[in-house]
């Protein structure tokens, strides 16, 4: 099972992460600054990737990302005044509040994956895209095939040391149309 972060982890982080990168927008830095500052408040501070997802969340992006500078989600809200996100947290500071930060490479950084957990609110079929599904649909109607044809490939087989000449003009009857279905195309090599 994997430990929970610590306040004191996360407090660690957000003063390298001051230090070591600039924010697009300076109020994100008052933000840290005030999370720092404010134990039983990163109690409740979670790191996460893809916080749009999540019913509180701040998005916050230094000058090395692409990304866009500060976007604060409440609910289905999402506004860019950092300032009223910064109200918002003081007057709510006991509701969970899930923090992204964009950087250079965030991804493949190990010290921001050691605070990182996991979003509880990502969709189910997030991560699975429609060049995924069309994968997955042509590798269970490749599998289907092969079986089919090998059951087949087997029958025949069987009908030919049976010299059972009938069954043997059925089953490559059989064949030859799950060769001709459209829905599937072998490949030259078959």
């Amino acid at each position: 099972m994997i430990s929970p972060v610590t306040a004191k982890d996360k407090k660690s982080f957000i003063q390298w992460f001051l230090n070591h990168y600039r924010l697009k927008k300076r109020e994100s830095v008052w933000i840290l600054n005030y999370l720092v500052n404010h134990n039983e408040l990163l109690t409740n501070v979670h790191f996460v990737r893809d916080v749009k997802y999540c019913p509180r969340g701040i998005m916050m992006t230094s000058h090395c990302s692409e990304e866009v500078p500060f976007r604060f989600y409440k609910n289905h809200l999402v506004t860019t005044d950092a300032e009223k996100s910064f109200h918002e947290i003081r007057l709510n500071q006991n509701e969970p509040l899930y923090l992204q930060l964009n950087f250079k490479k965030s991804n493949q950084h190990s010290y921001y994956a050691s605070v990182l957990e996991e979003n509880p609110f990502i969709p189910a079929d997030y991560y699975i895209t429609n060049h995924d599904k069309e994968l997955a649909s042509q590798l269970l109607n490749h599998s289907l095939y092969e079986h089919k044809k090998n059951k087949l490939m087997m029958e025949i087989d069987r009908a030919l040391d049976e010299m059972n000449h009938e069954e043997f003009q059925r089953l490559t009857g059989k064949l030859k149309k799950l060769n001709s279905i459209d829905s599937y195309q072998p490949d030259s090599k078959e």
